[in-house]
């Protein structure tokens, strides 16, 4: 009988031990307790006292149950702070699904989880920044093909030679871009040097520069070049009635200029603008510009919608006494910066053609699309796009809003590393 009361015994201690305090009634409760005491304290007197506390112990672990079931329901992971008996233990769901802030109003609260914020994030910019990593890896696997490898070094002197051209520090040039065009420096450096440097990379085995770039690079920054007046006007009606006034008095023009003008740079100027060169990239402009006499007014010129301009020609400059020979290394130099330049937006166009891209963000397909049998993933296909998408943004330069080619006038000509100071 002894034999069997003390299997009888532990299989009720074993069976304590596995149970939780909330599935326990009071005799095991009080069991599972006298069995975790040394054999000095398991006197006849410990019993009774047990006994009498049977009910108080019930209610404590209940109390503790609310508490855990409490917490369990929020889903929220304990901490260190939380609990002092041993280390903080977060699930492996807690792990990949962190807390990124509890929000606590008397004795309720509510946690907030990264899934919740990056739902929240694509809803808001998930089509933007989907893009810009799209393009990125289009351009990533292009150059992988090409064995065309852009490093940190050339980024860090791209920066470098960008912010020398605008006089700038490069943290003031960081902060510049953090403030106005919300990037970080290690967004600017990924997202739009990076790619800049790479399509050129890959557009500079497309570029050839002939003898006819070379003369009409040399006539553009060293040829004479026409000093003039210009009034701009928005309509055609307008430029009509400002024109009949010009004819009538010629010798007003600076003041027609400051009153109809609506180029703001040279308004301020009484119509001044900087000398016009041949070759600058205003066909319509120098067109009749090396057509006038000194004093004579043009017609009315049309350079592009809703934009009308007059000129008023004061003179000629000089052409620069320069042998074309002393200067043809930069100026090769010059035009392959610029055809490279111009170049790299048809690269990527291209290259954006042939790849394929399924946005299942936006549920659209781009690129080079193939009907293919079979499918390489478990999601739909997205549909085809029809083009009436938002146009994507070419990896290039961001200057700042306030730049000093922004305050020059509208057809000041492009300045050049190969032209004189002095004219």
């Amino acid at each position: 009988m002894n034999g069997e009361g003390n299997l009888q015994n532990d299989l009720t201690a074993q069976q304590s031990q596995e149970m939780l305090p909330e599935q326990m009634t009071n005799e095991q409760l009080q069991e599972a307790f006298r069995n975790q005491l040394p054999p000095a304290q398991q006197s006849p007197r410990s019993k009774l006292v047990l006994i009498g506390s049977g009910t108080a112990l019930a209610v404590l672990a209940a109390a503790v149950l609310i508490q855990v079931l409490k917490t369990e329901n929020l889903d929220y992971p304990k901490t260190a702070a939380a609990d002092t008996s041993g280390p903080a233990r977060i699930s492996k769901e807690d792990a990949s699904n962190p807390t990124l802030a509890r929000i606590q109003r008397g004795n309720q609260y509510i946690v907030v989880r990264y899934d919740e914020v990056a739902r929240e994030c694509v809803a808001r910019v998930g089509e933007d920044v989907l893009e810009n990593i799209v393009n990125r890896t289009i351009i990533k696997l292009a150059c992988e093909e090409d064995g065309v490898v852009v490093t940190e070094s050339e980024v860090d002197q791209e920066i470098i030679k960008i912010t020398e051209e605008f006089n700038i520090a490069i943290d003031e040039w960081y902060q510049m871009l953090q403030s106005e065009r919300n990037l970080t420096p290690i967004q600017y450096r990924r997202d739009v040097i990076w790619p800049m440097l790479a399509l050129r990379k890959l557009a500079v085995e497309e570029v050839t520069v002939s003898e006819r770039d070379i003369e009409k690079a040399f006539l553009r920054n060293y040829g004479r070049r026409v000093r003039a007046r210009m009034i701009m006007l928005g309509n055609l009606r307008h430029a009509n009635e400002v024109w009949k006034q010009v004819d009538l008095r010629p010798d007003d023009f600076e003041l027609l200029a400051r009153k109809h003008s609506i180029e703001p740079n040279s308004r301020a100027l009484d119509g001044a603008i900087p000398p016009i060169p041949m070759y600058s990239g205003s066909a319509e402009i120098e067109k009749v510009a090396f057509k006038l006499k000194q004093g004579e007014v043009s017609g009315i010129i049309h350079i592009g919608m809703n934009r009308y301009v007059i000129l008023k020609c004061e003179g000629y400059t000089d052409p620069v006494p320069v042998n074309k020979e002393q200067v043809r290394a930069v100026l090769h130099q010059e035009i392959m910066k610029e055809k490279v330049q111009e170049s790299a937006s048809k690269v990527f166009d291209r290259v954006k053609k042939q790849a394929r891209v399924d946005n299942y963000l936006t549920n659209t397909v781009t690129g080079n699309i193939k009907q293919t049998s079979g499918t390489t993933s478990g999601r739909p296909s997205a549909t085809p796009s029809t083009g009436k998408s938002r146009t994507s943004t070419i990896p290039g330069r961001l200057p700042p809003k306030t730049s000093p080619q922004q305050r020059q006038s509208t057809f000041a000509p492009r300045t050049s590393t190969a032209k004189p100071s002095s004219r």
